[in-house]
């Protein structure tokens, strides 16, 4: 007989009846200790997604300027049906004014391999679309990167205000998800690689 909610029962073949126990009480979590909590502040924010491992993705998009694009570790899936994905932009960032404009974006997942291609679209003032950086214009004008593990073009459906950023919320219209290699990730400030 199978036995639950920590009491033991008799089997209908025993013949001395048993005694159940009493129930177990699921042990409390541990206070928190003085001087370790701290209200919320954007030191302690940063410190703790800090220590959030994130895949890294860079998004893209086409301008009257000409392409703008940025690094991004907030790129999350959101609905299946229909395809929709999400990313984070601060709205002072140079990619802003296009993104904010654009009707498609492209949503590229890096891998292993481009860690100095994710610090060049991630640093400010540099020229992210020039050499070593492989690209190509693809479908509704989108710059496409060369040599990702995956990547979406999609068609923006709202922009979300949140704080000093944009949640930007995008319907997938087509992709390819045929790249080779492992994903890169973001962690403890710097890019790095899946340990096996």
């Amino acid at each position: 007989m199978t036995v639950t909610s920590g009491t033991s029962a008799a089997s209908t073949t025993s013949a001395a009846p048993t005694t159940p126990t009493a129930p177990t009480t699921p042990t409390a979590p541990a206070p928190v200790g003085p001087g370790t909590a701290q209200l919320a502040s954007a030191d302690l924010f940063r410190s703790v997604f800090r220590r959030h491992a994130a895949g890294v993705a860079v998004i893209t998009a086409s301008g009257d300027t000409g392409p703008v694009g940025f690094t991004a570790t907030s790129l999350s899936s959101v609905s299946a049906e229909p395809p929709l994905v999400s990313f984070g932009i601060g709205t002072g960032a140079s990619s802003w004014p296009t993104v904010s404009r654009a009707e498609y974006v492209g949503v590229h997942i890096l891998g292993e391999h481009q860690r100095e291609l994710a610090a060049t679209f991630a640093r400010s003032g540099a020229d992210r679309f020039g050499a070593p950086t492989s690209w190509q214009e693809g479908p509704h004008g989108v710059p496409v990167l060369d040599d990702v593990l995956a990547w979406l073009v999609c068609r923006v459906h709202a922009r979300v205000p949140a704080g000093d950023h944009r949640l930007v919320l995008a319907e997938v219209v087509l992709g390819d998800p045929a790249g080779a290699g492992r994903p890169l990730l973001y962690h403890q400030g710097r890019f790095t690689a899946l340990r096996d």
